[in-house]
């Protein structure tokens, strides 16, 4: 399914991003990785190669939340690889703090990299898929996508965008040739929670979640990347992966007005 195919991966130089690229090489892929650190994604490249995937790789630096700069990466990747099989918009971001305490500036920090960078990925390379006439845009959601968090209000927005973006193209795609996926992704032991930012203004109350990520980050990046890879094999257009995913989408869908006080129970 992805020998000899072009697929694009954001924020390749760490967690999901990383081992999606690793198991996708594994799989004979063709990998155009970015990454907005440099250096992080240049060792993903040498992971890659210390495993003995004799594919091509190619490595970019990248800031998502730029709109330019993915366009520009868009028609770089053609230009490198002459087609776009696959492009997973996987790089992302997090801000830890109430809605209260939480500043515009800091929401637009985030949104910028988590909703905007995914629409621009989506936009960029939506084209050149439907040119060809195949392809699969996979946008990187999360659990958090599926129902609101306390002190994750702009993680949230930016992942219920992420869904509804993803699920409006379930419709427009239909007979093109090219699918999107929207995956959630719970509880994945990730950096996010230490390159994520916690508000200027945090109290002990901002903090919830960045004190208690430990205890609920736990699945590792690789089993995570592997249900992933599993889900886009199958052809599901919705991936759920990691602790808590399937717990979380069933409470969410069964319990729509009452889950939040439920959350710190389980949580």
């Amino acid at each position: 399914m992805f020998d000899n195919k072009v697929v694009v991966v954001t924020g390749a130089g760490s967690g999901i991003g990383r081992e999606l690229a690793i198991q996708l090489a594994a799989a004979g892929a063709r990998l155009a990785l970015s990454d907005i650190n440099r250096a992080a994604v240049d060792e993903t490249l040498a992971k890659i190669a210390s495993a003995g995937s004799a594919v091509e790789v190619r490595a970019y630096t990248l800031d998502v939340s730029s709109r330019e700069a993915v366009f520009d990466h868009a028609a770089e990747v053609k230009r490198d690889f002459g087609a776009v099989h696959y492009v997973i918009n996987n790089a992302g971001a997090t801000v830890f703090g109430t809605v209260n305490h939480t500043s515009i500036e800091e929401y637009e920090w985030q949104l910028g990299i988590n909703m905007w960078g995914v629409l621009y990925g989506t936009k960029a390379f939506l084209p050149v898929m439907l040119a060809q006439g195949e392809g699969c845009i996979v946008n990187i959601s999360s659990v958090f996508g599926l129902l609101g968090f306390p002190t994750q209000s702009a993680y949230n927005m930016s992942k219920f965008a992420v869904r509804g973006l993803t699920e409006a193209l379930w419709s427009e795609l239909e007979g093109t040739g090219v699918r999107a996926v929207c995956v959630h992704p719970g509880g994945i032991k990730t950096n996010i929670d230490k390159a994520g930012r916690v508000c200027a203004a945090a109290t002990a109350e901002d903090r919830l979640f960045a004190d208690q990520a430990d205890r609920m980050l736990q699945t590792p990046p690789a089993q995570c990347a592997a249900e992933i890879i599993h889900g886009l094999r199958r052809g599901k257009r919705r991936i759920l992966a990691g602790k808590h995913s399937r717990t979380l989408f069933w409470l969410a869908r069964f319990l729509p007005n009452s889950y939040p006080r439920l959350l710190r129970k389980l949580f």
